[in-house]
């Protein structure tokens, strides 16, 4: 049996990306010619898979990537730990040089690496700090000194950055990583997270830190003139067929979300044993609706009523005038004022989010979950 030609809930790779090839062209420039960027968009739009995508097709002998997950750093003294580790570990390709590198750039310490089953890829690096000796500065310096040290270009690039507003003294953290980073010639950073408010704030805000630290890329959907001949291509390729027009549809229904994309395509696609029917799309998304049922009930249960109730009409179709008396009483809402109160809680939860004057669920699905589920009573 063909392997399915479709990939979700990771970051995709290979003949499983598609588009993204001016935001591809882009970023290669960037990161290449060392300008700082940040990649800002809402959650499963692809911006992991577009990083590792120019990473892997810009490999070049004077240019070392270093790609960190983020996701579990929940102290400063945490991130120095994972930043040293994966700085020394991506930028050395032989094991005595990520002892002699350690031992070199981070001056102030003794470090201890420890390996596992397998020393070339399976290490990690301990040490003894005090913050008062400097040693935090040492660690921010590290891919500056190595990239001096071997006439190359260190590209530093951050999944989850937004975890580092989590941290006991997250203004002091991000002043911190300006006044060292700001000054380095030889090292590229590159930076975005799930949290796009987060990320936006942290970036876009005059008085926070890391304000236009670099240049800042609002991530689009992929449109479906896009999605359409690439999904068509997917079933050929494994010799199955879909339409123009049923691929259309799987856009529609999954309003051009990069991972539902895929997600009801591998649903579809498993249906199918030659031929896509047009009831196939239908039964797919009865099945991804119950994948992740759990989920959705799990988010409204953290709802209040008034929450649940705004949800439920941007799930109806409004989008605009929510303050209208009509739109209130209808979604029993109270007034403008809780209406506006309950819209910043969302936005900041990012269950919604905003386009010019449009107000929407961010997610398709579960929007057609709370469609289908909840009324207001």
């Amino acid at each position: 049996m063909e392997e399915n030609p479709f990939l979700f809930g990771k970051s995709v790779e290979g003949n499983f990306f598609t588009d993204r090839k001016e935001e591809s062209k882009r970023l290669e420039a960037n990161l290449t010619h060392g300008i700082n960027t940040v990649l800002i968009s809402p959650r499963r739009w692809g911006k992991t898979s577009l990083v590792k995508k120019v990473i892997a097709n810009n490999q070049r002998e004077d240019v070392k990537y270093v790609l960190l997950d983020m996701f579990y750093c929940k102290s400063e003294s945490a991130f120095y730990h994972l930043y040293a580790n994966e700085v020394i570990k991506q930028t050395s390709s032989k094991l005595d040089e990520w002892i002699e590198n350690g031992k070199r750039f981070l001056s102030n310490i003794t470090p201890k690496f420890s390996f596992g089953s397998d020393p070339l890829n399976d290490f990690s690096i301990s040490f003894e700090w005090n913050p008062k000796d400097g040693t935090d500065i040492d660690i921010l310096q590290l891919p500056e000194k190595i990239a001096k040290k071997k006439n190359i270009r260190i590209v530093v690039c951050f999944d989850e950055f937004q975890q580092i507003g989590f941290f006991d003294d997250p203004l002091n953290f991000q002043k911190k990583l300006r006044s060292v980073w700001q000054h380095h010639q030889h090292t590229t950073y590159c930076m975005f997270g799930s949290k796009m408010h987060m990320m936006e704030s942290m970036f876009s805000d005059a008085s926070c830190p890391l304000y236009k630290f670099g240049d800042i890329m609002f991530l689009k959907k992929i449109p479906t003139e896009e999605w359409t001949p690439f999904i068509i291509r997917q079933f050929s390729n494994t010799g199955k067929s879909i339409t123009e027009k049923q691929a259309e549809k799987i856009c529609e229904i999954t309003e051009n979300l990069s991972s539902y994309v895929q997600q009801l395509s591998w649903i579809v696609w498993y249906k199918a044993n030659s031929e896509v029917k047009d009831d196939m799309i239908d039964e797919a998304l009865k099945d991804l609706l119950e994948q992740n049922k759990v989920f959705f009930q799990r988010d409204v249960e953290s709802l209040t009523e008034l929450q649940l109730n705004f949800l439920v009409a941007l799930a109806d179709g409004v989008e605009t005038k929510v303050t209208s008396k009509d739109v209130i009483s209808k979604y029993q809402l109270v007034s403008s004022a809780n209406v506006q109160q309950v819209k910043r809680s969302l936005l900041s939860k990012e269950f919604i989010d905003t386009e010019d004057n449009r107000i929407f669920i961010s997610d398709p699905i579960f929007k057609l979950w709370i469609k289908k589920n909840i009324k207001v009573e």
